[in-house]
């Protein structure tokens, strides 16, 4: 009897167990309820928000593309530019103006054959500089400044005969001989110096360059570059003229043989200033620091270190008057400026410190060499130096 009872009671107890854990307790559906529970307004909060992030990321994305489409955009009229001030394609631009007066003297044809040759273009014009031959090319559209989109080269040739040379010799030593102030023109002076001077005065900007034409042999007795011109009685006429133009207007003069040097030098001169624009142009490079032939960007260094020697050889080849071949052989012993202060801090003087680097050996050239104390003192106030206005040479 007694075991039924316990038996009962067992199961009765057990059963009211089940009973409980079957019957979810009221502070977890209350909780349940709670979260089920979403009013409309944060329903709608919600798709704002989520559509306003959906906004955010797609203009994010609009900005980005517009971005690297304007640095492509930059990018192509970079080439283009660059691939108009290439000499080949700018010299196409050039025009050779050639003075009117020029053409009474046949062998002028020469020069015209040379350009129709070349497929330069050339035209006939009778203003600026009597016997003159200038350069002129369109304007950019980053010279605004220029007079209705013509750019004047500075460059200009004059070019004259041995008589009209004479000429402006002979009126060069009336003008000394008046003690006229350097400089003066004379209204009634009809001569070539006379139309010279006046262009110089007005045109402050422009280089000439006299070209003479002699149709006489060369003299074999002396240099090959002079010409015997018979005016021994002229001669220190002539040179006291040469002297005043090299002198107060900057004015060289050259002596040619016959229109075919002529012609090759004005065809040395217009490939010299279609060159100029594209020199001018790598010659400013993104990083004023760089040195040249090396890329904007400077020396690639990776993430393990590689291409730090190159950067530290790099930094003392930027010194004046120092090869690679002298900053090879400083890094080559200290590879990192750290080891190199180190060992200025292991010397006992400042003396030493400064004389450190000056026995390390070069290598490369014609003979052995070291290198030096003025470089190596240079490289200490370089590493050393606390004033930053300090001139290292």
């Amino acid at each position: 009897m007694p075991a039924v009872q316990r038996a009962n009671t067992w199961e009765i107890s057990d059963s009211e167990e089940e009973s409980d854990l079957n019957k979810p307790s009221s502070s977890s559906s209350g909780e349940k309820k709670k979260r089920r529970r979403r009013t409309r307004e944060e329903v709608q909060e919600e798709q704002e928000n989520r559509r306003a992030a959906r906004e955010k990321q797609r203009q994010e994305k609009n900005k980005l593309k517009e971005e690297k489409l304007e640095e492509q955009q930059r990018r192509r009229e970079a080439a283009v530019r660059v691939s108009l001030f290439k000499p080949e394609n700018f010299i196409k631009s050039l025009t050779l103006q050639i003075h009117a007066a020029l053409l009474r003297d046949a062998g002028c044809d020469v020069l015209l054959g040379t350009l129709d040759g070349l497929q330069w273009k050339n035209c006939i014009e009778n203003q600026g500089l009597p016997n003159s031959i200038s350069w002129t090319r369109p304007a950019l559209q980053t010279e605004d400044e220029a007079k209705n989109g013509v750019i004047e080269e500075d460059q200009v040739l004059m070019v004259i005969s041995h008589n009209e040379f004479e000429d402006m010799v002979m009126s060069h030593k009336t003008e000394t001989n008046q003690q006229a102030p350097i400089g003066v023109v004379y209204e009634e002076a009809e001569s070539l110096l006379q139309h010279l001077y006046k262009y110089l005065t007005e045109a402050s900007r422009k280089f000439v360059t006299v070209l003479v034409i002699s149709h006489q042999q060369r003299s074999g007795s002396g240099d090959e570059d002079h010409f015997d011109f018979h005016l021994s009685q002229h001669h220190l006429d002539t040179e006291a003229l040469l002297v005043h133009l090299q002198l107060y207007w900057n004015v060289s003069v050259n002596f040619l043989f016959g229109w075919q040097e002529v012609t090759d030098h004005v065809v040395a001169v217009t490939k010299a200033v279609s060159k100029r624009p594209y020199k001018a142009l790598c010659g400013e490079p993104d990083l004023g620091f760089c040195m040249d032939g090396s890329w904007s960007a400077g020396v690639r260094v990776d993430r393990d270190g590689r291409g730090l020697t190159q950067v530290w050889t790099r930094q003392i080849q930027q010194l004046n008057r120092v090869s690679p071949a002298l900053a090879k052989a400083v890094t080559s012993v200290y590879p990192s400026p750290s080891l190199l202060l180190q060992a200025y801090e292991q010397q006992p003087s400042d003396e030493e410190r400064r004389r450190l680097l000056a026995d390390l050996t070069v290598v490369g050239g014609a003979k052995e060499r070291r290198v030096g104390p003025e470089l190596s003192g240079r490289i200490h106030r370089l590493l050393t130096s606390q004033n930053p206005h300090l001139m290292l040479d």
